[in-house]
């Protein structure tokens, strides 16, 4: 890592001076402000690291590195100001985005400069590592006490609070004035602590994935399971074969929560590259697919119809999609790095920030005896917190995403911790230009979530993206909508033409899982086709296949997958978009499919060429092609099947 050196007596020199080509590229020192930054290690082009007292207060010795990445604007001339990204979690390093944020600032990096800044205690600003909560097989209450227990006096310094105040003094040292802040999910939190620590240092505002501070009952959160059965229901509601079922998608799903509950039991499931998960199917299992949302697009797209299948006898779906959940959830990385992700900081921050069921002040053992009486409240005064699930089937799911449990076990926090007050216990809300962003389809942060946040600010603008889900500006969402609407109001200070927000198209749903191609709708002959009913099935199955490979990509990007039955596929990253290669990828038990997909990711039009393998009927090659991001779209399928002409069409499922 570079250490920034104070110049004091040096003024800040305009960045379009030191842009990264021509003589300027040859610099191997930029000063700006009182730092003098260097060339970076990373893909960033200038970066420094600021020591902070780890306790301001001086009361625990000792400094922490902040680190942070400075892009300069690219136009001669001065900068028309600065643009700061913050990001989610909390133990995610801002950096380890920085390429989302990058994508996101586009065109507005010309004119202006651009921060991205690791909080304390992530990445590279002295990563906490807490063992063996950073490597343990999973979260449990009695590691995150013990994380706390290790960090002594330490432990309320890491803190959203001293975080925000961290950036406060790069912007002091670096002399920039107002800036343009842009927090996501954990992000919108900090985003809002600094706005009331710092009110002054803001030109704007954006929250995209936004919850309050607090609010009533926020520490059982009651947005949440509403906003989830919303997610299905309405995702349902606008699929036709999903909403021709009697009944709502939670409905639908509920035989399947019958019987998970009557007869759980242990199962194994392949996903992601190929590994093999162990897990207790039961209804926990099942919550955290609905809660988690993990993967997003294929958990909203596959639940209803992994949940019918399952009743009717056909698991593979539904398991698929639990174990995926299951590891999904789990925001470490293979290697456990806590440069990466720290488990350490994400407990430190959520255990001495967000209001909790019990009083933290108190000592853990009465803490725990406290919980015992208000759970057994709830459960008589409010027993569908969290229906469809009961609330011991939430509180089983993982703590992280139960919440209520999670800092039972933390030390007692002094009244007068470095962490409290939050924010000034007088400060009133700024007065800045904020927008808030909620995904429709959102029940992390939901639109309930992001209202309560943009209410607490008297300038604020909330904006709903329909059919989208958590964080919508970035680019791995559903639509560029979310982007444009940001850029706009990151310069102009409102959000502009809003009717984008209203076109982003339904989720396309699985109408129903197959284990035999025979139980599929025949795609629809045209003209020049020689192919009967059994072949036009196959592709049907051709598509399910090709769809299903491409809804983990959508989540995973590049990488190896498996098929629901069987088979492999790779996704490699491609001038537009991405290439995916089929190796007899199996959908249903009896089709396999080989191949490439062209995928331009969520606009353009997809083009695959599959060889089929099964039955002598259906062998042979298909070109295949659909539009993404269109409602009801068609695809088209040309080639040849059993030696027979193919021309058809079918809905793109």
């Amino acid at each position: 890592m570079l250490l920034a050196h104070l110049c004091a007596s040096q003024a800040r020199v305009p960045a379009a001076a030191n842009a990264a080509s021509g003589p300027a590229a040859a610099l191997t020192t930029l000063t700006v402000g009182q730092l003098t930054l260097r060339r970076c290690q990373t893909r960033a082009p200038w970066c420094a690291i600021l020591s902070r007292p780890l306790d301001p207060a001086g009361a625990v010795p000792g400094t922490l590195p902040v680190y942070f990445e400075y892009y300069p604007h690219t136009s001669p001339g001065a900068a028309a100001g600065t643009l700061v990204a913050t990001e989610g979690g909390p133990g995610y390093p801002a950096t380890g985005a920085r390429d989302e944020y990058l994508a996101l600032f586009g065109t507005l990096r010309h004119d202006y400069d651009v921060l991205i800044i690791d909080n304390r205690g992530t990445g590279r600003s002295g990563a906490l590592r807490c063992r063996p909560l950073q490597d343990a097989p999973a979260l449990t209450e009695a590691d995150i006490g013990a994380c706390g227990r290790s960090l002594g006096s330490a432990a309320s310094l890491y803190s959203t609070a001293l975080a925000a105040d961290d950036l406060a003094a790069v912007l002091d040292a670096l002399a920039i004035g107002r800036v343009n802040l842009y927090g996501n999910s954990y992000g919108t939190y900090f985003a809002q602590v600094f706005a009331l620590r710092h009110p002054q240092r803001l030109r704007s505002l954006v929250l995209d994935g936004a919850y309050p501070l607090d609010g009533p009952d926020y520490a059982w959160y009651p947005h949440y399971a509403p906003a989830m059965r919303d997610k299905f229901n309405r995702a349902c509601e606008r699929a036709p074969d999903c909403q021709a079922i009697p009944g709502s998608s939670l409905e639908h799903v509920a035989p399947a929560l019958a019987l998970l509950r009557a007869r759980p039991f242990t199962a194994r499931a392949r996903y992601g590259d190929g590994r093999l998960m162990s897990f207790n199917a039961d209804a926990s299992a099942l919550a955290i697919v609905m809660f988690g949302g993990a993967p997003a697009y294929a958990t909203v797209r596959e639940a209803d119809a992994a949940a019918r299948a399952f009743t009717g006898g056909d698991q593979a779906p539904l398991l698929r999609l639990m174990a995926e959940a299951l590891a999904g959830t789990d925001s470490r990385d293979p290697t456990r790095a806590p440069a990466k992700f720290s488990a350490g900081l994400a407990a430190a921050v959520f255990c001495q920030g967000p209001p909790q069921i019990f009083d933290m002040t108190l000592q853990p053992e009465a803490r725990i005896a406290a919980r015992e009486q208000l759970i057994a409240q709830r459960k008589l005064q409010a027993p569908d917190t969290y229906a469809p699930f009961t609330i011991d089937e939430y509180r089983r799911m993982p703590l992280d995403y139960a919440f209520i449990d999670e800092c039972v076990q933390w030390p007692a926090r002094e009244r007068h911790s470095a962490a409290l007050p939050l924010v000034p216990e007088t400060s009133p809300y700024p007065e800045v230009p904020v927008l808030v962003v909620s995904g429709e389809l959102d029940n992390m942060t939901g639109i309930a979530d992001g209202s309560a946040a943009a209410a607490r600010f008297p300038h604020a603008r909330h904006v709903v993206i329909v059919n989208g889900f958590h964080v919508n500006a970035l680019p791995h969402s559903r639509s560029e909508c979310g982007a444009i609407l940001v850029r706009h109001f990151m310069v102009n200070l409102t959000s502009g033409d809003q009717s984008c927000a209203a076109a982003v198209p339904p989720v396309r749903l699985v109408a129903r899982f197959a284990r035999r191609m025979r139980e599929l709708a025949p795609a629809h002959a045209l003209a020049g086709s020689e192919v009967g009913e059994e072949q036009l099935r196959a592709v049907s199955a051709a598509l399910l296949t090709c769809e299903d490979a491409i809804a983990r990509a959508r989540d995973n990007g590049s990488g190896n997958g498996v098929g629901l039955r069987g088979g492999t596929f790779s996704v490699s990253s491609a001038a537009a978009g991405y290439r995916l290669s089929l190796r007899d990828l199996r959908w249903t038990e009896d089709v396999g499919v080989s191949g490439r997909i062209d995928w331009p990711g969520r606009t353009g039009v997809v083009h695959a060429r599959v060889v089929l393998q099964g039955a002598d009927a259906i062998r042979g090659t298909l070109e295949l092609s659909w539009p993404e991001g269109v409602s009801e779209a068609r695809a088209a399928a040309r080639g040849r099947l059993g030696g027979h002409a193919v021309v058809a069409e079918a809905p793109v499922p």
